[in-house]
């Protein structure tokens, strides 16, 4: 069985990379993982939309956030693969893992205006981080994605 999961095929997604004035890093606690572990907003991409639209749709979904100027499309892809106690059971299945495509926003309206508590709420609670912290939050088997994604961060940063 493990192994038939293991062919599944990689969900084609987005994440998007926001960042406020200060150049700090939104990320939300996920409500299906309640533990100390926060991410960055991301999703799937719908039948016959592009990336952008996909990153600029869930981050409306997931935050409503819409007041935010594209910086940068990151070149290329990342993947993640599922832990072995989440194959099967996350996307109902039909997937082993993500490759995404990223994007850096900033974000140019108020915290106010950022809500979580959205029709389909994903998130418990949502913060700015500093760039360091941001592989000290996250999810064991997404910590390879969000190295590299801190290097690119970095580079565009500074």
């Amino acid at each position: 069985m493990k192994n038939q999961l293991k062919n599944l095929p990689l969900r084609s997604g987005v994440g998007i990379i926001v960042l406020n004035k200060k150049n700090r890093i939104f990320v939300a606690k996920r409500i299906d993982n309640p533990k100390n572990f926060w991410q960055m907003p991301q999703g799937g991409i719908d039948e016959g939309e592009d990336y952008l639209s996909a990153a600029y749709r869930e981050l409306k979904e997931e935050t409503s956030i819409t007041k935010v100027e594209l910086i940068k499309e990151l070149d290329g892809f990342i993947t993640y693969l599922l832990p072995d106690h989440l194959l099967g059971i996350i996307w109902k299945g039909k997937y082993k893992g993500q490759k995404q495509k990223w994007f850096i926003m900033k974000f140019t309206g108020e915290d106010k205006e950022i809500n979580i508590h959205t029709k389909k709420p994903e998130f418990l609670e949502w913060k700015w981080i500093e760039l360091e912290t941001l592989t000290e939050v996250v999810v064991d088997f997404k910590l390879h994605v969000y190295k590299e994604l801190k290097e690119k961060i970095r580079r565009f940063i500074n």
